[in-house]
């Protein structure tokens, strides 16, 4: 290898490892803090579990909400894939009058933060009986989630080859069944990463759970964190709440290391089709 080769490659670790210490070090401190010793917390003498002890019996308990999470989070990608792949389909194989408007009116849903429309749908859910409702608050984050699956899947949906589905339709098989048969194992990279981000959206999301959620027992776990932190005379427990964020990110890694190579194929999904 010559000096220049040597050179680059020497270049490409270092500076690939100096961003992985960049952005694993808060997750390394996140976990160190939450087992280390702290006046202030339940883990007071030497490292161990007390923060965690405090998480979880917690008011409600830490199953309760990690359960409201899940419940939650898994309803959001049932919803958001179910949505996005018919919906992306459509937009990418049927040809409808208003088709390119009405595709630019879902994507222009992105640009309005989603914060200012909590108040209009926190009194819609009020009027079909879904306020303060577990399964209204999956609508509602289904609803953010909606613009870019959609889009995602539109572009999976067309890169695809049309002859796969023309030999199948000669084949014998139905629309239907070219949809769920042929399609849906064609573009399952884009499922997975609408999945994989409407799953990290709803598991981590904050303000609609504060806003359309009262009921203690109904909190999800960013909101049983959020109360959890704030203790009397104004003082924070950080070890419990460095506990809790390090809860948080547990299934959101694991979820990203399995599903990392369909992702990044998800991604990539169409973009070199023109």
């Amino acid at each position: 290898m010559t000096r220049r080769g040597v050179w680059n490659t020497t270049s490409y670790y270092v500076l690939a490892g100096g961003l992985a210490v960049l952005f694993l070090f808060p997750l390394v401190w996140t976990g160190y803090a939450s087992v280390a010793p702290h006046g202030a917390t339940n883990q007071q003498d030497g490292f161990g579990f007390g923060n965690y002890q405090t998480l979880l019996e917690y008011d409600s308990g830490l199953l309760r909400y990690l359960w409201n999470s899940t419940y939650v989070s898994l309803l959001t990608v049932l919803f958001t894939l179910l949505l996005s792949f018919v919906g992306g389909y459509a937009f990418a194989r049927f040809k409808f009058p208003g088709r390119d408007t009405l595709f630019l009116l879902t994507i222009a849903i992105l640009m309005v933060p989603y914060s200012t429309l909590l108040i209009p749908l926190y009194t819609q859910l009020g009027d079909i009986g879904l306020r303060n409702s577990l399964f209204g608050l999956s609508l509602v984050l289904t609803l953010y989630q909606l613009p870019f699956a959609v889009f995602m899947m539109r572009i999976s949906f067309e890169a695809v080859p049309k002859e796969i589905e023309e030999s199948a339709m000669v084949d014998g098989c139905g629309s239907m069944g070219v949809l769920t048969r042929i399609m849906l194992f064609a573009v399952w990279p884009g499922l997975i990463t609408v999945g994989l981000f409407s799953f990290l959206a709803a598991w981590n999301d904050f303000i609609a759970p504060l806003i359309l959620v009262s009921d203690a027992d109904k909190a999800v776990l960013p909101v049983a964190i959020a109360n959890l932190r704030q203790q009397s005379m104004g003082a924070v427990d950080f070890g419990a709440t460095q506990a809790g964020v390090v809860v948080m990110a547990l299934p959101c890694l694991v979820l990203f290391a399995l599903l990392q190579r369909h992702y990044v194929r998800g991604f990539m999904s169409g973009a070199i089709k023109g």
